[in-house]
């Protein structure tokens, strides 16, 4: 089973969304045999690619940084988004962090390159604006030798 992971920004702007979405798709739909996406099913790239791996029938493995993850959520929606993915999810990963701090996330976001045969950024290119960003599991997942593929359009800075 050929395993994707992901790791992207929370915030993606309108003009890159079409873009993304596309570049997802192509990549998740273009796969043969059995495939497993890996996924903190944050806020923007994480559910976006999650709900497009699942529509490419995918397995889901969510990995939860932290045991107050839910709390960190910015509105109803996105809250009801991630329950709704996590509950079609085949396998769910905790790391032992009971909040959500840098540390958390960065553990989930290493965890998630360690376990997928390539990465998938949603990113924008610019360093991470803190402990466990896009650019630092990125970096992180080159050192490991893993394929990275980079989805985004050159000149767009998310906000």
């Amino acid at each position: 089973m050929k395993r994707i992971g992901v790791t992207g920004h929370r915030s993606i702007p309108d003009e890159v969304l079409g873009h993304v979405e596309e570049g997802l798709r192509a990549l998740l739909g273009s796969h043969e045999g059995p495939l497993e996406a890996l996924s903190s099913l944050a806020e923007g790239a994480d559910q976006l690619f999650a709900a497009i791996a699942l529509e490419c029938g995918a397995d889901l493995t969510v990995v939860i940084p932290s045991g107050d993850y839910e709390e960190g959520f910015e509105g109803a929606e996105a809250l009801e988004r991630f329950r709704g993915l996590k509950g079609r999810a085949t396998q769910e990963v905790r790391m032992d962090f009971a909040r959500s701090t840098d540390e958390a996330y960065y553990a989930a976001g290493t965890y998630i390159a360690d376990s997928c045969d390539r990465l998938v950024a949603v990113w924008d290119g610019l360093p991470a604006r803190g402990h466990g960003g896009t650019a630092e599991i990125v970096a992180y997942a080159r050192t490991l030798g893993k394929p990275v593929t980079v989805i985004w359009c050159e000149g767009v800075t998310r906000d």
